[in-house]
């Protein structure tokens, strides 16, 4: 006896494996191997110290495990997360020993973990087989877990309806299991009858659920009512709740909201602060976000991927590069630069500050590539006029066996019309039909202006007349591209057919074409006349370049008072291709008194535009003021400027 209080206390006080191995040697040697109790401390000091194989070894030499033994080795497994495992030991146990209460709330918890429904059921169906179930709340919350865990909740809510007096433990795992299985408000209801109804008080962990399902439910009004019961209640808000409604507000724009609680909050954590900087990236206060992450890391809390994406989106918002490298920089000190939503954002924060190099050397660093962060590369490369670039990326990137959506494939298209290689186009063509995107109204379009831009009208036109769905973004498309070509009766042909054949209602951009095409073609009667059925059969508000054209077709006339009079009328500011429009006119029509007002116009909203210098200068040379027109030629040679000459981007 004496020799077994002594091995108890060594076990006690047991802390390596080299000790471990000479206690098991020294219960072998005195005869203590079989003690129930004593097996059970070795064989959780096992599973401590040793490989789990080990101690599972270990535990299958004891001839005759109690239930408590075989508890502690179940525990033991789930504390490890060895959930297979756990449930492989659960059968055996059940052949020579009858399970309690205990080892079915551990193996319900493998079953959770695992999401096994069926071995879940096998569990609940024992349980009530060798004991009132129903009278174990613990054991209750587990069954409602396991079940709502394998997304079962009808099954959840009749193990929760068969306890006459649920405690707050049981109210709190269904509403968790309806708010996880993504029904807020379900988990809603729960809760309001469970405070309401049956006047249980909610302690945080509940609340803290109950707020994620306001948020699921973008519910602000829902989530500030939760807010004012924490005050009621007089809790000092625990760290996870506060943080769960800065996460509401964050969500629902609430920045007012969110930065009262942020200020008032005594802890904060990482999760805070980027709740707080989110909230402010995504809520049009740019700036403030910025300020909050520099305050962030002289504080001395270290950023987390989320802290760094929305610092780096407000980066991108306000096309910030320096601010931009400076967060890219404490990336890689904090060893999250190469963390794939962190990369993906900084490919996206250099694109938009306009330095895609660096964005491409971020990706060319990426150990892993997912297909968002392609797209990012391949979009950002299209948007910085780089499209041969573009071209290269979408080759490797389908070489990669990483498949385009529908708006990769159009972006691709758009630099394929800038680049005008006809058969580039011919083989992206192809490639949509394979891949299933020709009934994509947006790449149909795209496929129409590219075709037509590499000066294939006959294929743009086959594109259009093969599309079963014509909405308006198709039609407009091909009313560009008639107008490219200078086709305008075509465009306006089409128009008729589009306004009686079909059901599809004219939008600003499909005016915008038309209007375009009659420019192209000089058709300024036909021009004028759309100019007018859009604003007053179609009630459509003309925007700038509506305007701007058709200021450009009432100076082809040498109607230049109508144009001056159009302009004065425009409900916004007037764009400098407006002023230009009347400036060209002015200059055709020898008008230079409304020609210099369109002049100080342009130059006050485009100073470094060489084109409106060289056509101002040449309309004074014209009215013979030639002193006026050294001047402006003076101006441009001391300001460096330069007019960018005209080229055709076809190529076969």
């Amino acid at each position: 006896m004496r020799s077994r209080e002594i091995v108890l206390k060594l076990v006690g006080v047991c802390r390596t494996t080299k000790l471990l191995t000479q206690l098991h040697s020294l219960t072998i040697r005195t005869g203590l191997r079989y003690d129930t109790h004593l097996a059970a401390k070795l064989t959780e000091l096992y599973f401590e110290l040793l490989p789990v194989q080990t101690a599972r070894k270990l535990f299958d030499e004891i001839p005759h495990p109690s239930v408590f033994t075989c508890n502690r080795v179940l525990q033991s497994f789930c504390r490890k997360k060895r959930y297979e495992q756990a449930l492989s030991l659960f059968s055996p146990l059940f052949s020579f020993e009858k399970p309690d209460h205990f080892t079915l709330l551990f193996t319900l918890k493998a079953c959770s973990a695992l999401k096994w429904l069926n071995f879940g059921k096998a569990i609940h169906g024992l349980g009530k087989k060798h004991g009132n179930i129903h009278s174990n709340m613990f054991l209750g919350s587990g069954l409602i877990e396991m079940y709502s865990k394998c997304g079962n909740m009808d099954d959840a809510l009749s193990i929760f309806e068969e306890y006459s007096n649920p405690d707050l433990v049981l109210w709190t795992t269904l509403v968790t299991g309806y708010e996880k299985n993504f029904k807020p408000d379900e988990a809603l209801a729960v809760f309001t009858g469970m405070v309401m109804a049956h006047c249980i008080i909610p302690d945080p962990i509940t609340l803290v659920t109950v707020v994620s399902a306001c948020t699921q439910l973008l519910n602000l009004k829902a989530g500030k009512s939760v807010h004012a019961l924490v005050f009621r209640m007089g809790y000092e808000s625990p760290l996870p709740l506060s943080n769960a409604l800065l996460n509401l507000y964050a969500k629902t724009g609430s920045t007012f909201y969110a930065g009262n609680l942020f200020r008032v909050m005594e802890e904060k954590d990482v999760i805070s602060w980027s709740c707080m900087i989110s909230c402010c990236a995504h809520n049009d206060a740019i700036d403030r976000a910025i300020r909050l992450f520099d305050e962030m890391i002289d504080k001395g809390v270290e950023p987390n991927s989320v802290s760094l994406i929305s610092a780096l989106q407000a980066c991108e918002a306000c096309c910030n590069l320096d601010k931009g490298r400076q967060i890219h920089e404490v990336a890689l000190q904090n060893g999250l630069e190469l963390d794939i939503l962190v990369s993906t954002a900084l490919i996206d924060m250099y694109m938009s500050c306009c330095s895609p190099w660096e964005a491409i050397t971020v990706f060319d660093r990426m150990p892993s590539k997912d297909p968002v962060s392609w797209f990012a590369l391949l979009c950002g490369c299209v948007q910085n006029g780089m499209a041969n670039k573009s071209m290269q990326i979408f080759c490797d990137m389908i070489a990669s066996d990483i498949q385009p959506d529908a708006t990769v494939m159009v972006k691709i298209l758009g630099a394929c019309s800038e680049l005008g290689v006809l058969q580039l186009t011919s083989c992206l063509h192809n490639y949509v039909i394979r891949g299933g995107f020709i009934s994509n109204s947006f790449v149909g379009a795209s496929l129409i202006d590219c075709y037509a831009k590499c000066g294939c009208l006959e294929e743009a036109i086959k594109v259009f007349e093969s599309l079963t769905d014509k909405d308006v973004v198709v039609w407009s498309s091909m009313f560009a591209g008639y107008g490219i070509h200078g086709q305008a009766r075509e465009s306006i042909k089409l128009f008729h057919r589009m306004v009686t054949d079909s059901t599809v209602w004219p939008n600003k951009v499909t005016f915008l074409s038309i209007l375009a095409a009659c420019s192209h073609a000089g058709f300024v009667e036909e021009g004028i006349e759309f100019f007018n059925i859009m604003l007053n059969e179609y009630q459509l508000m003309p925007e700038s370049k509506h305007y701007a054209i058709a200021v450009d077709l009432l100076g082809r006339t040498g109607e230049l008072d109508k144009a001056m009079c159009l302009i004065n009328q425009m409900p916004s500011q007037v764009g400098a291709h407006v002023w230009g429009a009347l400036l060209g006119a002015c200059r055709i029509h020898q008008n230079a008194e409304i020609g210099e007002v369109a002049a100080r116009n342009l130059l006050q909203l485009d100073p470094d535009h060489a084109g409106y210098y060289i056509l101002l200068s040449n309309m004074y040379a014209d009215g013979g003021k030639w002193d006026d027109a050294a001047e402006l030629r003076g101006s441009i040679k001391e300001r460096e400027l330069k007019k960018i000459t005209g080229q055709s981007v076809v190529r076969l």
